[in-house]
């Protein structure tokens, strides 16, 4: 009885640490997804700002130098 209950008990741990990996690694594969998109986000609005900016700076200078 003791050994079917040691056998059981360590069955069950096992399942559960099989399901706490899967759920982690599930919760990796969502935090990388989210991060990299949030990356992307930012390097696409910092890229218009900059662009923006030079077109700004330019323009001005456009005008300074033509009066």
């Amino acid at each position: 009885m003791k050994n079917l209950m040691i056998s059981l008990l360590v069955m069950l741990t096992l399942s559960a640490c099989t399901q706490l990996k899967e759920t982690g690694r599930g919760i990796g594969h969502a935090s990388k997804e989210a991060t990299t998109e949030i990356g992307h986000a930012t390097r696409d609005a910092t890229r218009a700002i900059g662009h923006a900016s030079r077109d700004a700076v330019k323009s001005v200078k456009e005008e300074v130098n033509g009066q």
